[in-house]
């Protein structure tokens, strides 16, 4: 049996094949009418069966298996361009065509994906392209099959490669890598002598030294007075690294789709540049995911270990398709988070009056922290608004777009007067408006 799956199995006729079979087959046909073309039909067809016979020759008893290899990272980046190459090396002394199925995972949809180049005797060859994931999660590859024909074209030699493997989807790190240089950039900005209002103090305790005249009598340590018999103080120095907490909402709105990926993979890319720039910049990262409870917490840290605890938890996040109690992230907030921080929560509201139905928790939650509401503009909606009308139904959708347009502002507005932060961007500028926003912030010394 597989004997014949080597020898039949994997053998398939191409198209030059079944035409020339039909040349041959058309030239009997003309013969019964005109039999002096019956010795050109009986040439024709020798030449067809010999010409069979030795294409298959060629590609079954000339050469071994080709070696196949996939080099595909062991992680993606969602949202971006992954390079993906397959490394083939012909066996053949001849020149070949090669027609290369990749089994591509479900989640990318590419049904029809195919390669064909032509390669050179005994000759490596990358063949080199690229997948956009729009999903978190696990990718599985199948099998690479390989279709090689020679210069005759005849017949076809199918070889099956099993390189399944499985590749995990996180968050755009690409993106993080990209953004890096922004926030370079702006703290190169930040050198000279700019008079700046500081708003707060937090002082970090550095060292116990002795007393001297000037002190201030209050950072009297007195345990370490009583050890050695002399007044020692406290020393404090300001607090360069301030609290950064990224909030994200897994409500049932944030699973609206633009460009393939959902609104809270937008925001799970952008908390991952945003974390980079924070941990350049020292500050302190923390972690909070909600929509009817309080699933995913990482206390604020600024060590180097921080960046990938928050990517592995992002990597598990997913909309809960329910109604965010704000309430309880409110109290969660009361409870977990005890220094004044800053708090960038990722959410949407599509009209004002969602925005007034959660804004005495915003607000009680402002009271004690500097919050930034980070939400969508609806794209979509704007192309209709943009839209030329043509008809009464035209401009009723146009003037319907305008109104949620102008109460997105509105909502800004709204979160304006009572001291809220806020940054209002299209999907695929949000990584940059959030990053922007936070360099302005540490720029007033904010936060």
């Amino acid at each position: 049996m597989s004997a014949i799956k080597t020898y039949i199995g994997d053998l398939f006729f191409s198209n030059r094949f079944y035409w020339t079979g039909g040349a041959c087959t058309l030239l009997f046909v003309l013969s019964y009418f005109f039999p002096v073309l019956l010795n050109f039909a009986l040439i024709g067809l020798i030449i067809y069966v010999g010409s069979v016979l030795l294409d298959y020759c060629l590609l079954y008893f000339t050469a071994k298996a080709p070696r196949v290899k996939r080099f595909v990272a062991a992680r993606l980046s969602n949202g971006d361009k992954n390079d993906i190459s397959i490394e083939v090396k012909s066996n053949y002394f001849f020149g070949t065509s090669v027609y290369i199925i990749d089994e591509l995972p479900a989640q990318l949809q590419e049904r029809d994906f195919s390669i064909t180049q032509w390669i050179k005797p005994k000759q490596i060859k990358n063949f080199q392209y690229q997948v956009i994931p729009t999903q978190r999660g696990e990718y599985f590859f199948g099998q690479v099959h390989l279709y090689f024909s020679s210069v005759l074209g005849l017949v076809t030699r199918r070889f099956t490669m099993p390189l399944e493997q499985v590749v995990s989807v996180y968050p755009s790190f690409m993106q993080m890598r990209k953004y890096q240089l922004v926030s370079q950039t702006a703290y190169m900005g930040e050198h000279g002598s700019q008079r700046l209002r500081k708003i707060g103090q937090s002082m970090e305790f550095e060292q116990i030294k002795d007393y001297v005249t000037g002190d201030d009598i209050r950072t009297i340590n007195w345990r370490a007075t009583a050890r050695r018999g002399q007044l020692m103080v406290n020393n404090y120095v300001d607090e360069k690294s301030q609290q950064v907490y990224c909030i994200i909402d897994k409500g049932r709105l944030m699973k609206m789709p633009f460009n393939g990926l959902s609104l809270l993979d937008y925001s799970i890319n952008t908390v991952l540049a945003l974390t980079n720039v924070c941990l350049q910049k020292q500050d302190r990262v923390g972690l909070m995911g909600f929509s009817t409870k309080l699933s995913t917490l990482i206390a604020a840290d600024k060590k180097p270990i921080q960046r990938e605890n928050i990517l592995e938890a992002l990597y598990k996040e997913q909309t809960a398709f329910l109604e965010s109690d704000y309430e309880m992230l409110y109290m969660q907030v009361r409870h977990k988070i005890k220094q004044r921080s800053l708090l960038v929560l990722f959410t949407n509201f599509e009209s004002l009056g969602g925005l007034r139905r959660q804004l005495s928790y915003l607000r009680s939650i402002a009271k004690h922290h500097l919050l930034m509401v980070v939400f969508f503009e609806n794209t979509e909606m704007d192309k209709l608004a943009h839209a030329e009308a043509h008809n009464v139904e035209d401009i009723y959708l146009k003037t319907v777009a305008e109104k949620f347009m102008f109460e997105k502002k509105l909502v800004v507005k709204e979160l304006q007067k009572y001291g809220i932060l806020s940054v209002l961007a299209r999907p695929e500028n949000l990584t940059i408006s959030s990053i922007n926003k936070y360099l302005e912030l540490k720029a007033r010394q904010a936060v």
